[in-house]
């Protein structure tokens, strides 16, 4: 006869959000200061290659849980956080060495840091729990990883395009960062409007 007394214990013992998927999720926070860490030394092909293993593991952990039912409240939110805070700090990181510029990445936290006072308001004023994200906003991030992935292929491979696609890429992401925000706003207060 096979005890299973043992296994028992250890899937009690582990938290039920603990699964592979949400642990792929842990891995790629825990590359974040290794990246900037490679962007401010600027040791460019090991920032790219940290990078692009985080994009991987971002796209493991997003199949697992939906392909094989791992998906958890607590990985919906840990999932986007590492996200934000992954493009956050490689944004910060490549304007410490003039890779891109300050004033873009002050408009990308304004953005993110307005959006996130009117989301918290909404919630404590209105009650309000659920904030899906609008298509601009989800266009807005994309752009910003493609903008970012190409100034560090840019630092990586200088005699490449990705330079030149990574000076064309700054303005689209400034306007689109823009408009992306106040649509999100605008939608947030046409919501509210109905809940008063």
């Amino acid at each position: 006869m096979v005890n299973y007394s043992h296994s028992d214990d250890y899937s009690k013992r582990v938290p039920h959000w603990l699964n592979i998927a949400n642990l792929l999720t842990l891995v790629r926070l825990a590359c974040v200061p290794f990246a900037v860490h490679a962007i401010l030394r600027q040791e460019h092909g090991r920032a790219l290659a940290i990078v692009l293993f985080g994009g991987l593991t971002d796209a493991i952990d997003g199949t697992l849980a939906r392909r094989f039912g791992m998906a958890t409240s607590v990985g919906a939110y840990l999932d986007p956080i590492t996200d934000k805070i992954f493009l956050s700090a490689g944004y910060i990181a490549l304007a410490t060495i003039s890779s891109v510029p300050w004033w873009l990445v002050i408009e990308i936290f304004s953005r993110d840091v307005l959006i996130l006072a009117a989301s918290g308001a909404s919630m404590l004023f209105l009650r309000m729990r659920h904030f899906p994200p609008s298509v601009w906003g989800k266009a807005s991030t994309f752009l910003q990883i493609l903008c970012a992935l190409a100034v560090m292929i840019g630092n990586a491979a200088p005699d490449s395009a990705a330079p030149n696609w990574a000076g064309a890429l700054i303005w689209p992401v400034a306007v689109l960062t823009a408009f992306s925000g106040i649509h999100y706003l605008w939608r947030g207060l046409a919501r509210n409007k109905t809940l008063l």
